[in-house]
């Protein structure tokens, strides 16, 4: 019997690379890219006709409209289809803006096959996909059971507020502005942070306080 089919599309300006992709996809049997498009506006005309889609393979940066605001009328006018990012390295801001339009998630251009097929169907499944760059204790509890029976949050008040601010476009420096103290501080808070949650990137800070409910987007 045939595996059901996750169909995805993939949304990005440069044409050769949507071919590379979609020809490194043809290797999985259970994945069936629908369409291409090179943006936003593209894909608007597109989906009417293949409203089926489930993943959305999802470019940055694109001309006429890009990823933020596609990504945006994705979440506004098909609410079911999972948003997942492609990513540069150090995009951190970019990826961050990108789940606050509605993405479940990020993968690296410069992944594995099996790494892209991986991060399909775990969003496909649970709309939120955590890659090893920012895994780790992402799922764990963030708050513990106390002496008296009664849950206390693993977090100081100073580090929720960082955690919050972080799921933003500030950068560390306007971060520290914000929070009034030096930004050596704000670093010790980071890291401090990433040590405890077994993380190593901002942005997987931000998707553990997404999924945990530690900031709404």
């Amino acid at each position: 019997m045939m595996p059901e089919k996750t169909l995805i599309a993939l949304v990005d300006d440069h044409g050769l690379f949507r071919s590379g992709i979609a020809n490194l996809l043809q290797e999985f049997p259970d994945i069936e890219v629908v369409f291409e498009a090179a943006n936003g506006k593209e894909l608007q005309e597109k989906i009417i006709q293949h409203n089926s889609v489930e993943v959305l393979l999802m470019d940055i940066k694109m001309p006429l409209m890009d990823g933020y605001a596609t990504t945006a009328w994705v979440r506004d006018h098909y609410p079911l289809v999972k948003v997942l990012a492609l990513s540069m390295f150090d995009e951190d801001l970019s990826v961050i803006k990108m789940l606050k339009a509605g993405a479940g998630g990020y993968i690296l251009k410069e992944s594995k096959p099996v790494e892209l097929y991986t991060a399909i169907q775990e969003i496909k499944k649970k709309g939120i996909y955590i890659n090893e760059m920012v895994s780790g204790k992402m799922l764990r509890q963030f708050q513990q059971e106390g002496q008296d029976g009664k849950k206390q949050t693993i977090f100081s008040e100073r580090e929720m507020e960082f955690i919050k601010l972080c799921v933003s476009e500030y950068t560390y420096k306007e971060i520290a502005e914000l929070m009034g103290v030096a930004t050596r501080t704000v670093d010790n808070y980071r890291e401090s942070l990433f040590e405890k949650l077994q993380l190593k990137s901002r942005v997987g800070l931000v998707l553990y306080a997404i999924k945990n409910g530690l900031s709404t987007i």
